[in-house]
C-alpha cells in the first residue's frame, strides 16, 4: 500500500506540475518555443539509441508517457503496474528502476526535462518489454551450445503497440502465453513459500538408504519425503513399503532409476535444498521466454537432459521414446536449436563426419590400415579406395583427402533409419544398433545426435498423417536394403531444447540434473543481473 500510495503522490505530483506548466506557456504565448524545446531534448536523449531515434523521428517526436493526456497517464499507469509485476516473472524490479523514474517525473521543471524523462521511459519500457516476452538474457553469450534464434521484436513494434493499443492488454500479452510458463510460475510461487517456512528440513545424512533399514537417517529421510508431499504423516522410524514407494515417486520425478533404494545418487537429489530448485525455476522460465514461438501444432520436442525425444500434437503427447544424446565432453555435446522434419532415410549410409574421421578414425588406420573394417575410404570422385594402396602415415587431420562411409546394414551406426532436418549443425535423429544404453540413467553418449530407443515406432508416427499403413510403407522400402528417402509430405518442426525444470498438466513438476553445465552459466548470468529468491509469507 506504500507503495502504491507514493505512486498516487508522485503522479498527482506530476500531474499538477504539468498542469502548472503548460498553463505557464499558454499565458506567456511561448507555446511553441516550449515545444521546441521538448523535442529537442527527445531527440537528443534518443540519439544514443537508433531503434529510439527512429522511433521518435517517425513520431514527430511527440510524448507516449509525459504528456497531458488521458492516454498518456494510462500508459504510464499500466508501465508502473507492470515494473512492479516484473518479480512474477522472476525479473528484479530495480532493473526498470521505477524509483528513479518516478523521481524524475516528479522533478519535471521545464520542457526540456519532460524531454529527457519521456526518451529514459521509453528505454526502460523496451527492456521490460523485452525482457518479458524473450528474455533477459542473449544465450548465444552463455554457452556457445546454445544455438537458439530468439524472435526479438523491434522498438518501433512494441513502441507502436503500446501507443496505440491498450496498455494494460499489451503488457498481459507479452510473456509466453504457453500452458509451461503458467506452471512454472506457480511452481515458483510455491518454491517461495516454502523457502519462506525454511525449506524442506534437515538434509539426510547418509550415503545409501535402502528398505528394511532403521534409525535416525531414515528419519530424516521420512521427514523431508512428507515435507515435499511424496510421504503422508506418519511417526515410523522404518524404511517399509511406503517410504520405498515414496522413493521410487520421487526418482520418477527426477529422472533417476526407480528401485526404491535412496542410493548415493538419489539422496543428492532429495538433499537439493529449495534455493536450488528454485534457481532451475527461474533458468527454465528464461529458457522459455527464449522460446517464445509458434511451435508447430505438430512438433517433436527433444529434452536433452531428460533424454526423451516426443512427438506432440495440439500440445499433447501423442509418441515418447527415451534417447541417447551427445557426450559431456565440449565438442559433443548436442546443441539447442529448431529447425523443421523433412524427411526420412530407410537404409541410410553414415557418412562419417569429417572431425570423426580424422579425430578417431585417422589414427587408428595408422596403427592398422585394417582396423574399422566395416568402413569405406571414398575419394573425392566417389570411388571407393583399397586400402593397401593407402600411406595413411603420410596424412594428419589437415590434409587426409578421403571420406569415410558405412554402407547400409544393422550395423551401421546409424541403424537402418536417420529423421532428417538439415541444418548446419549436422545433428539429426536416428536408429542405433548400440541398443543397450538405452537401459542406463544417465544416456549422454554420442557425437551429438539424437539415438532413439524406438526409431520404427517413430517412424510410423511421423508417416500416419500420409498413409494408411504406415508400418507397410516403411517396411516396403526397409525390405529393399537399399537407401530410400521418404519425404513428409507435412514437414514437422523440430525443437531441442535443455530443460532441468519442466512441469506436467497433471502432478509434480520434474527436475533433471544440468549434465553439460549450462543451466549453471544462465543463473549465474541471471543472478548478476539482480536476479534473487524473494521468500514470500502465506
Amino acid at each position: 500500500m506504500a507503495v502504491l500510495r507514493w505512486q498516487w503522490q508522485v503522479g498527482f505530483r506530476f500531474a499538477v506540475g504539468l498542469a502548472v506548466l503548460i498553463a505557464a506557456v499558454i499565458a506567456s504565448g511561448a507555446a511553441r518555443s516550449e515545444v521546441t524545446a521538448f523535442k529537442q531534448a527527445v531527440a537528443e536523449a534518443a540519439a544514443q539509441t537508433d531503434d529510439l531515434a527512429g522511433f521518435y523521428r517517425d513520431n514527430d517526436y511527440r510524448a507516449i508517457w509525459t504528456g497531458p493526456s488521458a492516454r498518456d497517464a494510462e500508459r504510464r499507469k499500466a508501465f508502473f503496474a507492470a515494473i512492479d509485476a516484473a518479480d512474477t516473472h522472476g525479473l528484479p524490479r530495480e532493473r526498470y528502476d521505477p524509483r528513479g523514474l518516478m523521481r524524475r517525473l516528479a522533478d519535471v521543471r521545464s520542457p526540456r526535462d519532460r524531454g529527457l524523462v519521456e526518451v529514459e521511459m521509453s528505454r526502460r519500457f523496451l527492456r521490460l518489454a523485452r525482457d518479458m516476452q524473450t528474455g533477459m538474457l542473449d544465450p548465444a553469450r552463455i554457452d556457445d551450445g546454445i544455438k537458439r534464434e530468439v524472435p526479438r521484436s523491434a522498438a518501433a513494434a512494441h513502441l507502436g503497440a503500446i501507443m496505440e493499443g491498450e496498455p494494460t492488454a499489451f503488457f498481459r500479452a507479452l510473456p509466453p502465453d504457453s500452458h509451461e510458463y503458467a506452471r512454472l510460475m506457480k511452481e515458483k510461487l510455491r518454491l517461495e513459500r516454502i523457502a519462506a517456512r525454511g525449506g524442506w528440513g534437515k538434509t539426510v545424512a547418509a550415503r545409501s538408504l535402502k528398505p528394511g533399514q532403521s534409525g535416525a537417517a531414515v528419519v530424516d529421510l521420512r521427514n523431508r519425503l512428507t515435507a515435499m508431499g511424496y510421504l503422508d504423516r506418519s511417526i515410523s522410524q522404518d524404511y517399509g513399503a511406503a517410504m520405498q514407494r515414496a522413493v521410487q515417486d520421487f526418482q520418477n520425478d527426477h529422472g533417476l532409476t526407480a528401485d526404491g533404494v535412496a542410493g548415493p545418487g538419489t539422496l543428492d537429489e532429495i538433499n537439493r535444498s529449495v534455493e536450488d530448485r528454485f534457481r532451475s525455476i527461474l533458468v527454465a522460465m528464461e529458457r522459455e521466454r527464449w522460446f517464445n514461438i509458434d511451435r508447430g501444432e505438430r512438433h517433436i520436442l527433444v529434452n536433452i537432459t531428460d533424454f526423451t525425444a516426443k512427438i506432440l500434437d495440439q500440445g499433447s503427447v501423442t509418441f515418447e521414446t527415451r534417447s541417447v544424446v551427445g557426450a559431456t565432453n565440449h565438442d559433443r555435446r548436442t546443441p539447442e536449436f529448431s529447425d523443421v522434419m523433412e524427411h526420412m532415410v530407410i537404409n541410410p549410409t553414415w557418412h562419417v563426419p569429417r572431425s570423426i574421421a580424422v579425430k578417431e578414425y585417422l589414427p587408428q588406420l595408422k596403427r592398422n590400415p585394417n582396423a574399422v573394417g566395416h568402413l569405406r575410404l571414398v575419394d573425392a570422385r566417389g570411388r571407393v579406395v583399397s586400402r593397401g594402396a593407402v600411406n595413411f602415415g603420410a596424412y594428419n587431420a589437415r590434409n587426409f583427402p578421403f571420406n569415410i562411409k558405412q554402407p547400409p546394414s544393422r550395423g551401421n551406426a546409424l541403424g537402418l533409419v536417420k529423421f532428417m532436418f538439415p541444418n548446419k549443425y549436422n545433428i539429426y535423429l536416428h536408429d542405433t544398433p548400440t541398443k543397450h544404453l538405452f537401459e542406463r540413467e544417465t544416456r549422454a553418449y554420442s557425437h551429438g545426435c539424437i539415438r532413439l530407443q524406438q526409431p520404427f515406432d517413430f517412424a510410423y508416427e511421423l508417416l500416419s498423417r500420409q498413409t494408411d499403413d504406415p508400418e507397410g510403407l516403411f517396411h516396403s522400402h526397409l525390405n529393399t536394403g537399399r537407401e530410400t528417402t521418404v519425404k513428409l509430405e507435412t514437414p514437422v518442426p523440430v525443437h531441442l531444447i535443455y530443460r532441468t525444470a519442466y512441469t506436467r498438466a497433471k502432478g509434480k513438476t520434474q527436475y533433471r540434473r544440468d549434465i553439460y553445465g549450462r543451466d549453471a552459466a544462465i543463473w549465474s548470468a541471471l543472478a548478476k543481473a539482480g536476479v534473487a529468491l524473494r521468500p514470500v509469507q502465506g
